[in-house]
């Protein structure tokens, strides 16, 4: 019982100086995401957007590359591009850079894994719109597609316009400073649940989880040169493990520093990073804007070109002699998390801009209000509310 107790405090000790580490990160991301987002209308980038050509995809991966890195967020700007005209190629290429491209990702990433993985999400993240490009136009669903239009349409339910502000004036004036407040709390509103579960389950697996479960579900993790059809079912596992999770691209990332200290390959890795658009919720949103056929031809898309991305950055970074080791890992519940360093002063600092943010999101509109229409959304906020539970009793337990 003891030793339980024990593991208890150090997993939740864990998850603790994983978000302590990772927090400054977040605000930066979600402060330069809410600042596009405010100065860079979806009508603006739907405008430019066509369909597909070298131009149309190109817009698409480079606006998706400025927007925010939630998966749901990201889904609903995706299905307005998509009603509105823009192509499906140049829609996915939108989808896939918003997920994959984008700052604050990197960030987190560099702070939990290194500058390899960095790399690897940037480059993938170009490799996946490319073969998404070169996939769907060999196989375009000409009927689907058109049917999948009327449907996003109806989803939309609306043919307004967005207004196209003039950003210059909007970016020198208190208006548009609200605004962008305003987005840094809706942003924090739509992942706090995921980055909460995410961050608890990596800090319960670190400590109660022993190495042999990884080595048995990763076949040919912890060993320096494994096999290619190892890294290639490591490439499969990966995505197939992520399928069933309800965590984002943002609550994967300390999951995946968990699979790195267990010796899973970098092309494992790689593709669990890259399968936050392949999970069970995305699927069933996807359904509900595209209807089924159409969303399980875009899961059956990304599945191919995640996992031949992977091994593509794979096998690409070990020509170079750039993959990084697993025993670099330095463990995530032998870490030190809390001490005055840069993280320290970055955390204080963010804080405060937080602070300032939030009081001014309620000072104009009030508090922000829980979603839980929907029953994914009921279940997430019960298992978050369950995960700040478990932390808060853990921590107190010595």
């Amino acid at each position: 019982m003891q030793s339980f107790l024990d593991n208890w405090h150090q997993a939740a000790v864990t998850t603790l100086g994983l978000f302590w580490m990772a927090f400054w990160a977040f605000a930066l991301g979600y402060l330069i995401s809410s600042m596009i987002q405010v100065f860079v209308t979806r009508e603006r980038m739907r405008r430019s957007m066509g369909e597909t050509g070298a131009k149309s995809v190109g817009l698409g991966a480079l606006f998706g590359f400025i927007s925010s890195s939630c998966s749901f967020a990201a889904l609903a700007t995706t299905r307005a591009l998509f009603a509105k005209g823009a192509g499906l190629i140049p829609s996915l290429a939108f989808l896939l850079a918003s997920t994959n491209l984008v700052v604050e990702l990197g960030i987190v990433i560099a702070v939990f894994l290194g500058w390899q993985f960095v790399v690897g999400e940037y480059v993938g993240g170009l490799l996946l719109i490319l073969l998404m490009w070169l996939l769907v136009k060999a196989s375009y669903p000409d009927a689907l597609v058109k049917r999948a239009r009327e449907k996003a349409r109806e989803a939309e339910n609306s043919d307004a316009q967005d207004e196209m502000p003039d950003w210059k004036r909007l970016i020198l004036s208190t208006e548009g400073w609200q605004r962008v407040a305003e987005r840094f709390v809706m942003e924090w509103k739509m992942v706090w649940k995921d980055v909460t579960i995410g961050f608890t389950v990596a800090g319960i697996i670190a400590v109660f989880v022993p190495q042999a479960f990884f080595q048995a579900l990763f076949v040919g993790s912890g060993e320096s040169d494994p096999a290619f059809w190892q890294v290639v079912l490591q490439s499969v596992v990966g995505p197939v493990a992520a399928f069933f999770t309800f965590i984002g691209s943002m609550g994967n990332i300390p999951l995946a520093a968990v699979l790195f200290d267990n010796g899973v390959a970098f092309a494992g890795i790689m593709a669990f990073i890259f399968s936050d658009l392949v999970v069970l919720p995305v699927l069933r949103i996807q359904a509900q804007y595209y209807g089924w056929k159409m969303a399980l031809y875009i899961l059956s898309v990304f599945l191919c070109i995640l996992v031949i991305s992977a091994l593509l950055l794979h096998y690409g970074f070990s020509a170079l002699d750039l993959l990084p080791e697993a025993s670099s890992g330095k463990g995530l519940s032998e870490r030190e998390f809390f001490k005055v360093d840069y993280t320290l002063l970055l955390n204080v600092g963010f804080l405060i801009l937080s602070l300032i943010f939030f009081g001014w999101r309620i000072k104009i509109r009030g508090l922000p209000r829980l979603n839980t229409d929907k029953p994914s959304e009921k279940i997430l906020l019960t298992l978050a509310l369950l995960a700040l539970c478990w932390l808060a009793a853990g921590a107190m337990l010595m």
